[in-house]
């Protein structure tokens, strides 16, 4: 990999830090739906626009869903997968459900990227539609676990409705989409 792009040698924090961030990571695509809750909830994610659309955590990189910053008392990561339009308690919710599961389970501390995180390929990303996030949260056994399944079914169902009422729109993009063909 080039100089700028790739992992890191810089430590992020304790081992117990490393297992919460490897939760928040492994969980991002299954709870995208408590971080992007609408059909255009999505249309953030783009490159180039302070958005995360990787699953990746840097230190102090904006291009990265998680950005790792501060030192001593003050180190911390943001999880910056949730855009305004999300419920916060929900989205809390998640985060905190995410890094408990990384921590039951111990998961590897993941390599810091170090780079522009829009530009490599090879990194997973976020969900890019909701119906994405529909299909992710619908398989989560760990969401099932964490929020309980009738919370899980509640949301999912809440998610197919918007998705359902979109999908039943012609919006003003498609009608003038057809009258330029017509």
């Amino acid at each position: 990999m080039p100089r700028s792009a790739g992992r890191s040698s810089r430590s992020a924090g304790s081992a117990l830090f490393g297992y919460w961030l490897a939760g928040q990571m492994a969980m991002v695509r299954e709870f995208a739906y408590f971080y992007a809750p609408y059909v255009n909830s999505y249309k953030r994610y783009q490159a180039g626009s302070f958005a995360p659309t990787r699953i990746v955590a840097g230190w102090d990189n904006r291009t990265c869903g998680f950005r790792l910053c501060g030192e001593g008392n003050g180190f911390r990561v943001e999880n910056r997968i949730p855009g305004a339009d999300a419920n916060p308690y929900l989205a809390f919710a998640a985060t905190i459900a995410a890094g408990l599961h990384g921590i039951g389970k111990k998961l590897k501390a993941p390599a810091i990227y170090e780079g522009n995180a829009y530009e490599d390929a090879s990194l997973p990303q976020v969900p890019k539609t909701l119906r994405e996030a529909i299909q992710e949260l619908a398989r989560s056994r760990v969401a099932r676990e964490a929020l309980g399944p009738e919370v899980v079914e509640h949301y999912l169902h809440t998610a197919r409705l918007e998705q359902q009422a979109f999908d039943q729109v012609v919006t003003c993009w498609e009608l003038t989409r057809n009258f330029e063909r017509l």
